[in-house]
Parts: structure tokens; sequence; C-alpha cells
């Protein structure tokens, strides 16, 4: 709505009045700075020899002023003094709203994690199937992989499962941040927050037990160098009557096609669940059972 044209024009007047102010200050001040320096002169003339040693030091002075004016300026636009600015991390903060709960994301941009720091958007098609099908998961063991920012792996556990969120060493600060952002502590909880842990694909699954009710990836699939050591993994953790919940972008060169639709059929029984072209997003169930 556009604001009445009183009140912009008092906004200009007051804005002109501020740089009337400034013109007057400056003409006082160039007749300072000239009276000063005819007292100089008169003082050189008279071989005031301490004199002419501090009039060069007030000269320097106010080249320094000067340089400092011009820092403050146009410069500080191209050299920025706000240390954030170079930051290993920019940390974002986000809101989403699934299954009744608002969720309050945070997500530390930068090298340091990578890909892991944000909301990608196999995690949220994944979050939409979960209150779309109007999921419980009161009594069941749930993992997730790869979690990232966690989003997923805490929605579960504020549906009422019995959830264990992993990822790389690194990643894990920022999930316990959001665990803590979201679910919260104590007897009088709810639900009791997630465990949060180191999980390398191939590597120490040994650690984990067998037979998880639910196991959740979300955009797990992005690196064909890494699907010998995820299949190891999710074949560790599911058992007989394990579910698998897998939905991930499906780029031609992340190779997903060919993950779900070659390797993953090999082990377990596999569905496309749904589809999503807009995001270029598609979600599987995997089980364990027998293969023909």
């Amino acid at each position: 709505m556009a604001a009445p044209s009183g009140g912009a024009g008092r906004g200009e007047e007051e804005e002109e009045e501020e740089e009337g102010g400034e013109e007057g200050e400056r003409g006082e001040n160039e007749r300072e700075r000239k009276r000063k320096g005819r007292e100089i002169k008169e003082k050189r003339e008279n071989g005031g020899e301490g004199e002419r040693e501090k009039e060069e030091e007030d000269e320097d002075d106010e080249d320094d002023d000067d340089d400092e004016e011009g820092l403050s300026g146009p410069l500080a636009a191209v050299f920025p003094r706000d240390p954030a600015l170079f930051a290993d991390s920019f940390p974002t903060r986000s809101r989403f709203r699934f299954c009744g709960h608002v969720l309050r994301i945070a997500q530390h941009h930068g090298p340091r994690l990578g890909l892991a720091a944000p909301v990608w958007d196999g995690a949220l098609e994944l979050c939409r199937y979960f209150e779309e099908e109007n999921l419980d998961f009161r009594g069941r063991t749930v993992i997730e992989l790869g979690a990232g920012t966690g989003i997923v792996g805490i929605l579960a556990a504020l549906l009422g499962g019995d959830v264990t969120i992993t990822d790389l060493p690194l990643a894990l600060e920022q999930i316990r941040e959001n665990v803590r952002r979201n679910v919260p502590g104590g007897a009088a909880a709810p639900c009791p927050p997630p465990r949060v842990r180191a999980l390398a694909w191939g590597l120490d699954h040994g650690s984990f037990p067998r037979g998880y009710d639910v196991v959740l990836g979300a955009d797990v699939v992005y690196d064909p160098r890494s699907f010998p050591a995820l299949l190891a993994t999710l074949r560790h953790l599911c058992g007989p009557r394990s579910v698998a919940l897998l939905c991930c972008g499906m780029r031609r060169e992340l190779g997903a096609a060919r993950f779900f639709q070659q390797l993953l059929p090999r082990h377990f029984r596999t569905q496309l669940l749904r589809r999503c072209p807009q995001r270029d997003v598609e979600l599987y169930r995997a089980t364990c059972g027998d293969i023909g």
C-alpha cells in the first residue's frame, strides 16, 4: 500500500534539512581551516621552527583523517569490514511445517559441510510422504542415513519413532543443533530425542544392530563411487521385516537411475512409490525378501 503523500513529503523535507545543516557545518570548518592557516603563515614568517613542525604534524593528521574518510566511503563497499563475510560457514535458519509440527532447521553453508549443509528436495519430499500417508512410527526402530540436517529423522522422532540419526562426523554438530531446536529433552518430553551417531558407509556399519524396522535415506544416492558401500550398509541394517524409504534426486550425472533400477533390485524388492517431475525426485520403497 502506498504511503500518504503528506508523509512522503515530510520525509523528504527532513532529509533536505539534514543536508543543509551539513553544508553549513562544512562551510564553518572551511573558514576555521583558513584562519588557522593564516596564523601558521604569520608564525612561520617570524621564524617559529617549533610551530613549523606542529604544522607538519597537523597536516599529517589531516591526511590520516582523509584516508579514514575514504575507507568509510566508496572503498567500504569494496572492502567491507564485517568479519562474518569471511567466516568458514554462513548459517541460515528455516522453518518447515509437516504433520502438525513446525521444524526449525539450521543450515551451516560453507566448504566445511559442503553437501551436508542444506535441506535437499529429497528430504522435503520424504517428509511430505510422511504427512500425506499419515505415518506413525510409534513402537518402531528407525535409522536415517546421510542425514545432513537431520530433518527427516527429527520428524520421524516427533511421530513417535525410536530414532538414530547418522552421518559423517563433520555433520554431527549441525544435526545435534537441530535436534535440540526441535525435540525437547527431559522426562516430560512427548518423545525421546533421537540418538546422533557417526556412520561411514561400508566401514563402521557393523557397530549398529541389524534389523531396524525403518531405514530412511534422503538424497543419499549422488556419487557412484559410494554405491557399493551404501548397498553394504543397507544390507546390514535391514532385516526380513525392514522397510527402507529412499528419496533422491534423479539427475542423470548422479547415476541414481542405475542405482535404483539395476543395483538395488539385486538385493531388495524395490517399488517406486512416487515421482515428482517438477523437482526430478523419486521415492522408492525397498524390502528384503526373495529376489527372483
